[in-house]
């Protein structure tokens, strides 16, 4: 598919919002119950909102992306609810590209920061968020939205990263430098792997390393998707270990794909490297 040849707009017509829920449909099961109804797609534009369609070149509908409005302690902030890609639109990009579309709605109506949630076992997304996009962690949620009836999720919990994602083009310029420094610095690619026995190691320690790895596979949705059972193995683990970082004082800067170990990494830093004798700041 040409990408330049997809244009993105608001969904605009009963038969678009229509097909933006089969859309959904298609891509998170027929069972699907959390599925955005056309008529909020249409009256949340109303109020803030965002729901944008990508169409091809002969006006089908190949992608949308859907986001809520509202006030967070005085701020107006954007919680960006669903995305997804059609199959035969994949790979191009366009993934992205919605999200910087919602990115310049939201910011024309006062919006500094836009949240949204990911698995954090899911390397692409991983990958995009903090490499491309330039988000930052906001918060680790266990079992945010409980065992789903989704084909995609495996009927495991629902841990979730929320990411911060500003509005504004500066900061994003200076998180996604921040990102390809740590990427190219050794003290993040030959950082210490987070497992169990190191946590356990570090304790009493008066100093912590600036980075840590947090290791996740690269094929997580499959493993959703076909083992669900590993895939809870490495939920367990990436919720203790990111959560470990987190309460250390770490932050995700940036996310490592290592194709030939099947394998990535969060590499997560923190601003001092001075920690307490129990090892957080």
């Amino acid at each position: 598919m040409d990408p330049a040849s997809i244009e993105i707009r608001p969904l605009a017509t009963p038969k678009e919002r229509d097909v933006c829920v089969a859309l959904q449909r298609s891509t998170w099961g027929d069972d699907f119950s959390d599925v955005i109804p056309a008529s909020i797609l249409k009256i949340a534009q109303r109020i803030g909102g965002v729901a944008l369609g990508a169409f091809d070149g002969d006006g089908e509908l190949v992608g949308f992306v859907f986001g809520l409005t509202g006030v967070e302690r005085g701020r107006i902030v954007h919680w960006s609810d669903m995305l997804a890609v059609a199959p035969r639109a994949r790979n191009v990009g366009l993934g992205r590209r919605l999200k910087e579309h919602q990115r310049l709605a939201v910011r024309q109506i006062g919006a500094d920061v836009i949240y949204w949630t990911y698995d954090p076992i899911v390397a692409r997304n991983a990958h995009l968020n903090f490499n491309r996009l330039g988000v930052r962690v906001a918060e680790y949620v266990e079992d945010m939205y409980g065992i789903t009836d989704s084909v995609l999720h495996g009927g495991i919990p629902t841990d979730r990263v929320i990411v911060a994602w500003p509005t504004a083009d500066e900061e994003i310029a200076l998180r996604l430098a921040e990102a390809e420094r740590e990427l190219s610095s050794e003290d993040c690619l030959f950082g210490p792997l987070v497992t169990d026995d190191w946590v356990a190691s570090t304790v009493g320690a008066a100093i912590l390393p600036f980075c840590i790895r947090v290791e996740i596979p690269l094929d997580g949705e499959a493993l959703l998707l076909h083992s669900p059972s590993d895939a809870a193995v490495w939920r367990n683990a990436v919720r203790r270990h990111m959560q470990w970082g987190l309460a250390a004082g770490y932050t995700i800067t940036a996310f490592l794909q290592d194709e030939k170990a099947d394998r990535g990494y969060y590499l997560m830093t923190r601003s001092s490297r001075i920690s307490s004798t129990n090892g957080r700041t």
